[in-house]
């Protein structure tokens, strides 16, 4: 091997990338990188192959389906201006809210040269940003109102625990209490021809689902009754976030894996989501962004904390058995816990 030129496996080369394992497997799937083989047998990434799967990882980060980096690594440029228009919205976006910031620094140095100390509460907004607001609030049972909080939203916090937990009454509690939320029950699709004809009063409506579901379709998504009632409930009006209830109910494998890359695509201006899951489709710690965060509910109704997405952490490894494949989630569907009282 070149010293120059160094050949790596698939874990170097994902960690490279700032990519996951399971992520450089499914652009291998998909044919958009080609690993070479080793005299053994072994997939090895050469500087060739790393390049590519460098402009893979970029056009995925983008927001841009599997089938639309495919598009635009054969020569087609059409989905790769769309992507960089939206991608010129959000840098636009937060120069703004760079720019607001130093304004109020300004402000502050101005007031300091006229000897008056910032009022209570202005550091601690200049430092943090002004970012999502955090939630407080007395946890509901099965707890025995504790105290709980989050500091600040992420983009899309997980809500994970074991049957039983309380995690379905935290977050009905989570939507009681932020400001302007709605909650997405399991009953979500129960009356689909209604939704057709919501859809069919509403055109702008309509056009929107129109697009998530072409782009799903082309991550691999199978259209149904259930990812149509979860898109539509995604588009709630109101400003506040959305809190929903098993987000792969309904959905199988390949359209759970295209709904959490269609759902991470969204601008820094989203509405913030809270998804209770237990499926590894949807949650692969892994794969966990900057802007993204787990909160557990432990089985012994400790009150609800953060999990840092890597073995060892407080509490990885009984959240990490709270998740499963979509096919054993599928073949539990609507189980529930049962424990058969004493006999005297």
């Amino acid at each position: 091997m070149s010293q120059t030129a160094p050949f790596l496996s698939p874990s170097e080369t994902a960690a490279r990338l700032g990519v996951s394992a399971k992520a450089l497997r499914l652009y291998e799937q998909r044919g958009l990188v080609t690993p070479l083989r080793s005299a053994a047998g072994w997939r090895t990434y050469g500087p060739e192959q790393m390049a590519r799967a460098a402009d893979v990882a970029a056009l995925r980060a983008l927001g841009l389906s599997l089938a639309q980096v495919e598009r635009v690594l054969d020569g087609k440029p059409a989905d790769l201006d769309a992507a960089l228009v939206s991608h010129e919205a959000t840098l636009g976006t937060r120069i703004r809210a760079l720019s607001d910031a130093a304004g109020r620094v300004r402000e502050l140095r101005a007031e300091l040269a006229l000897g008056r100390m910032p009022q209570a509460g202005q550091l601690a907004k200049l430092v943090s940003g002004a970012g999502r607001p955090g939630i407080a609030f007395e946890l509901p049972w099965p707890w025995g109102g504790e105290s709980f909080a989050l500091k600040t939203l992420a983009a899309i916090t997980f809500i994970v625990g074991p049957l039983g937990s309380g995690k379905t009454r935290l977050a009905l509690r989570l939507a009681e209490t932020l400001p302007g939320a709605a909650f997405l029950d399991l009953d979500r699709a129960k009356d689909p021809e209604s939704l057709r004809n919501r859809l069919a009063a509403n055109p702008a409506l309509a056009a929107t689902i129109d697009e998530h579901l072409h782009w799903l379709a082309e991550e691999g998504a199978t259209p149904s009754d259930a990812l149509l009632a979860l898109l539509v409930g995604l588009e709630a009006e109101g400003h506040g976030a959305i809190v929903v209830d098993m987000v792969e109910q309904g959905l199988d494998a390949t359209t759970q894996a295209a709904l959490i890359a269609h759902l991470r695509r969204r601008g820094p201006g989203a509405r913030p989501l809270l998804l209770m899951t237990r499926s590894s489709a949807i949650l692969d710690p892994a794969d966990l962004g900057p802007d993204e965060a787990i909160l557990f509910c432990p089985a012994n109704h400790s009150p609800p904390f953060l999990v840092e997405p890597h073995p060892g952490a407080r509490g990885y490894e009984a959240m990490a058995t709270c998740l499963a494949s979509p096919e054993v989630r599928a073949r539990t569907e609507g189980v529930i816990a049962w424990r058969p009282s004493a006999r005297a």
